[in-house]
């Protein structure tokens, strides 16, 4: 976890301006998180995923079911941009999510990431929204059947 934090606080918190109380949450505890490092053990991109109760929770109204996987916090260190680890841990979330037998992944990306997900299948739907902290993000889905 030290090492997920890390990167999250050097992109979120640092780069983004999010203040630190927003980008913590207690559904950390109940996420699972994945880990990118570099071959000296540094910490390289993160991101975590939500299912069952804490996703029908944390996204009431939007996530009704148990088979859904609610991708968040990917955060991709400035050194490690670019070298395709964004869409790598990307996939592990579907890969893992398939494991479990889930069968979509729904994710809120800022809007200057639509095009990152949508090469990656994902397709946005609905308004734009401001989630709290003021950068502007889109609801995105994709189906994991069949992959």
């Amino acid at each position: 976890m030290p090492g997920c934090f890390a990167v999250r606080r050097e992109v979120f918190v640092v780069e983004q301006r999010i203040p630190e109380d927003e980008e913590w949450d207690a559904y950390d505890a109940h996420a699972v998180h994945l880990l990118a490092t570099g071959p000296d053990g540094a910490p390289l991109g993160t991101v975590r995923f939500l299912h069952g109760a804490p996703a029908r929770r944390k996204y009431a109204g939007v996530v009704d079911d148990d088979a859904t996987a609610v991708l968040g916090r990917l955060a991709v260190g400035r050194q490690a941009r670019g070298t395709g680890l964004g869409a790598a841990l990307v996939r592990a979330v579907e890969a893992e999510a398939g494991r479990l037998g889930l069968g979509h992944v729904y994710l809120e990306a800022q809007t200057h990431a639509l095009g990152f997900y949508e090469r990656l299948g994902y397709t946005a739907h609905g308004p734009e929204f401001d989630e709290g902290s003021g950068i502007p993000h889109r609801a995105m889905r994709r189906a994991l059947r069949g992959l």
